[in-house]
């Protein structure tokens, strides 16, 4: 059998050191799985991709170059709608006297509904109405209503953005939340200016087809989170004290 040199005793230790720890390792992948989470969460409720038509379809007298800044406002308005929900929907929640689990459970019907259509190929009227649509048609600038609020920035992405917060634990979830809500703001921006141009580039079929698998993901997503809300309710039910 080999003798240990007196190196080899020395170095052990540090080795050994440098060696990750099973808890960080799993600490990590946890923060990777729930930027995952949030950012596809988001990016599935957002559906940039559906808001094109209505945006080429409310701008036909703009510029090319007037897109590209109602579709920069835009992003901007809407990561900061979202940005100030994440950090105030749990306040809110508590002056209005409203529980986690009751909102889960409504909020998981409106992503549902959003879900539904986006499986026929539909943009919801959860997230924009005809009215709203023909609003803007006859606006000058869309950029902040109804493009930011409610198309991009509606019910459905403000329900995403608060239970998303409420799943974060600690500082790197929260800060993983909101980096994944200026990179959907970033995406956004990207498809619109790049739609701004004409939408020749895109095929129906194409479009159709994205819309239809994100709305597949959009349904398992409300689907999970009516799931927690009904298990966080019967814990209460079973366990008064605890709730």
């Amino acid at each position: 059998m080999p003798r240990l040199s007196a190196e080899n005793v020395r170095a052990y230790p540090r080795a050994s050191a440098s060696l990750p720890n099973a808890a960080d390792r799993a600490e990590e992948m946890s923060l990777i799985a729930y930027t995952l989470l949030a950012t596809s969460s988001l990016f599935v409720i957002v559906d940039p991709l559906a808001a094109v038509p209505a945006f080429i379809a409310m701008t036909p007298s703009n510029t090319p170059a007037d897109r590209v800044r109602m579709a920069r406002l835009a992003a901007l308005v809407m990561a900061g709608v979202l940005l100030a929900f994440a950090f105030t929907g749990q306040w809110i929640f508590r002056f209005l006297g409203i529980t986690m689990p009751a909102f889960e459970i409504a909020a998981s019907i409106v992503l549902l509904l959003v879900a539904l259509d986006m499986l026929r190929a539909q943009r919801s009227r959860v997230l924009e109405t005809r009215e709203e649509t023909d609003a803007g048609m006859a606006k000058l600038d869309i950029a902040v209503t109804p493009l930011a609020i409610p198309m991009l920035s509606g019910p459905g992405a403000i329900s995403t953005v608060i239970l998303l917060e409420n799943q974060a634990h600690g500082l790197p979830q929260a800060m993983a939340l909101c980096a994944s809500i200026l990179a959907v703001s970033g995406a956004t921006y990207v498809i619109l200016r790049v739609s701004a141009r004409g939408m020749q580039w895109l095929s129906p079929i194409a479009l159709n087809i994205a819309i239809r698998i994100m709305g597949l993901l959009l349904a398992a997503v409300a689907v999970q989170f009516m799931i927690n809300g009904l298990m966080a309710v019967r814990a209460g039910w079973v366990n008064p004290a605890s709730g």
